[in-house]
């Protein structure tokens, strides 16, 4: 099964902030049984964003995490931009401006807020692609969105970490099942890669895993992580890899 991860924001791309997201996503993905392919990152642009949105859909992975850009600002563009991809309406749903309503004069109420109204900014927040599924946001003012297009699963999160890493857990996950991946991490004693390689290679053709190795320069020791689908898999992997005179440490 695969997945791709989409990040949205200028910053992102000018670098003053780290995209940590994107790790994130693809780490919970993987260990749901994704093979994350690719990992693509964009700005507040409306044309930008519905061009790699459509190249992905092209893709057919299934499923789709896209993270940034929902917020009341001018450069917050992204739920437009994905529904003019999907050739879909940016429509008001109530039941979101209720919620958002709300979350503001609770605001308000503890004194964060000097003005609980819904502005033109908060509405917008509330305008989603005609037939998704409103995402709660329990941290946060705007909502995601789900939604299933030719059959890739399509979410929409926010960009703030904390309320991405909720909307996740609560809202994602539990729409994705519950297989997992098996992963273990070793230390190969091994001094060069390129004398690792071949045996990794064949290692991939034998067994149905995933093996990212991660060299540490040239020294004792080199990196491997492990993926499959089962431990019996894996361990069999372990088996091999030993077999042919490769000395793994469990890290």
């Amino acid at each position: 099964m695969f997945a791709e991860v989409l990040t949205i924001g200028d910053e992102l791309l000018t670098g003053h902030t780290v995209d940590s997201n994107s790790a994130f996503i693809a780490s919970e993905l993987t260990e749901r049984g994704y093979w994350v392919r690719r990992i693509t990152t964009v700005g507040d642009d409306v044309e930008e964003i519905k061009a790699v949105v459509r190249e992905i859909l092209a893709r057919k992975p299934e499923v789709l995490v896209i993270s940034g850009g929902l917020g009341p600002t001018h450069d917050d563009v992204t739920m437009l931009a994905v529904a003019e991809a999907l050739g879909r309406k940016l429509i008001l749903y109530e039941e979101c401006l209720e919620k958002i309503k709300a979350f503001y004069e609770r605001l308000y109420r503890e004194g964060y807020i000097d003005d609980p109204s819904l502005n033109e900014g908060r509405k917008k927040m509330a305008y989603l692609p005609e037939g998704v599924e409103p995402l709660e946001n329990t941290e946060g003012a705007a909502p995601g969105a789900f939604i299933e297009h030719e059959g890739v699963k399509i979410f929409v999160l926010p960009g703030m970490p904390r309320e991405m890493k909720a909307m996740l857990e609560k809202e994602v996950l539990p729409r994705l099942g519950k297989r997992k991946f098996v992963q273990r991490k070793f230390l190969a004693e091994i001094t060069d890669e390129s004398k690792l390689a071949p045996i990794l290679k064949e290692a991939l053709e034998r067994f149905n895993v995933r093996i990212h190795s991660s060299p540490k320069g040239f020294g004792k020791y080199i990196g491997l992580i492990i993926f499959a689908e089962d431990e019996e898999e894996l361990e069999k992997t372990v088996e091999y890899l030993e077999s042919k005179g490769i000395k793994l440490e469990e890290a």
